[in-house]
């Protein structure tokens, strides 16, 4: 088995999946305890690494509190590689600048501690509702874009009230992908 991939994300209410329309074949509809917003994707760095990037974001939020943000969700939009996307996202309709900017605060202070580099590309605040399979052909994955296009997340809103270091669920993945390690709360 691989080695278990970290990153820091905002945990959100993810029930809205729920009420979703089924996805089709091929897209994998994540778990409401899955859904969150990412901070910083750290891969398979190693519980080590993964932990002196949690003592660094506690150094950071003690020197310059974070406070909560309110969001709201916005269009569903493909997420990596372009000819075969890997994941089904929301944008953030309301808040998408001071939550950009958290972002932009504090992915580095973590991705340097753990991996002892910074990320080169813009922040982009959005959260993953649904995966394609590694399997998926084109077709399945055209599908999946259709049923992203058709979702209207406009009414779902949440507060990001607290960051949360994440790696793989244990045990059986069918269900659950992520576990919590540990969480840190924002300031209200």
């Amino acid at each position: 088995m691989p080695r278990p991939n970290f990153f820091f994300a905002f945990p959100i209410s993810g029930r809205f999946v729920e009420s979703l329309p089924a996805p089709p074949p091929f897209i994998r509809l994540f778990h409401p305890e899955d859904v969150h917003l990412t901070l910083s994707f750290l891969g398979g760095c190693g519980q080590a690494a993964a932990e002196r990037a949690l003592a660094a974001l506690d150094d950071a939020l003690t020197q310059k509190p974070a406070s909560c943000i309110d969001v709201s969700l916005g269009p569903v939009v493909p997420m990596g590689p372009a000819r075969a996307y890997s994941a089904l996202s929301a944008l953030l309709e309301r808040g998408r600048e001071p939550t950009t900017q958290l972002i932009a605060s504090l992915r580095d202070v973590v991705s340097e501690a753990a991996l002892g580099r910074r990320e080169q590309r813009p922040p982009k605040p959005h959260v993953t509702i649904a995966r394609p399979r590694t399997n998926a052909t084109k077709a399945a994955r055209d599908a999946g874009l259709a049923w992203a296009a058709q979702l209207e997340l406009l009414g779902v809103s949440t507060t990001l009230e607290r960051i949360a270091l994440y790696t793989w669920s244990e045990g059986n993945r069918r269900d659950r992908l992520f576990r919590i390690v540990a969480e840190r709360l924002l300031a209200r």
